[in-house]
């Protein structure tokens, strides 16, 4: 059966689409999940950016891991790649000195907490970043540093998840934020893959009936 597959980012949540985003087959969201509540509740994957400062402040405390957001999801996805951030560290050290903390590595952290919580871990593939790396290239981006999260996810779900079918949608995705994510080229190769068919954004029910 064609599954609804729901990624939900940490922006802005339209009014009235938290009860399809609870309906949705699977339902993924990021972090420390601030989308949940107007977003709805359902969460089947946590997709985390496993290195860093946010990876260090999801499993230096016991909040996120106490978060009801968190206990509920059935996996946790680290993002970023260790053979990517592995392979980003000397080029940093050299262009963006104050990012020394970036490539630290924290994902046998979440690989510790996901085997005693009884969920599965997965890694997104380095193959996932270097394409999306490649593919952003045609949409002119200024010097960036990575991918956010969240398109490596969209891109990963995309190409890895979703079956023949399947109906992808993304709410809470403002492309804002930090300044080394290529966000406007973002929204374009966004914006690319809903006009091929493959990706949509959820709107109102409001807007639907209008559309």
């Amino acid at each position: 059966m064609p599954r609804r597959i729901v990624i939900v980012g940490n922006g802005s949540i339209a009014q009235g689409v938290a009860e399809t985003i609870d309906a949705a087959d699977l339902v993924i969201r990021f972090n420390g999940c601030r989308s949940a509540g107007p977003g709805g509740l359902k969460t089947d994957v946590v997709a985390v950016c496993n290195t860093g400062r946010p990876a260090l402040d999801m499993l230096a405390g016991g909040r996120w891991k106490a978060s009801a957001t968190v206990r509920q999801a059935r996996e946790i996805w680290c993002v970023r790649s260790p053979e990517v951030v592995a392979a980003l560290r000397t080029p940093l050290a050299g262009s963006h000195p104050d990012l020394d903390d970036f490539c630290d590595d924290y994902t046998g952290g979440f690989e510790t907490f996901a085997q005693a919580t009884g969920r599965r871990l997965a890694i997104v593939p380095a193959a996932v970043h270097h394409a999306l790396d490649a593919a952003l290239a045609a949409f002119d981006p200024p010097p960036y540093v990575v991918p956010s999260s969240g398109l490596i996810v969209i891109a990963h779900v995309l190409d890895n998840l979703a079956a023949a079918g399947d109906r992808v949608l993304l709410a809470g995705f403002g492309h804002a934020g930090w300044q080394w994510h290529p966000f406007a080229a973002e929204r374009r190769w966004v914006d690319a893959r809903i006009a091929a068919g493959h990706l949509d954004r959820l709107d109102p029910p409001s807007a639907s009936r209008r559309s």
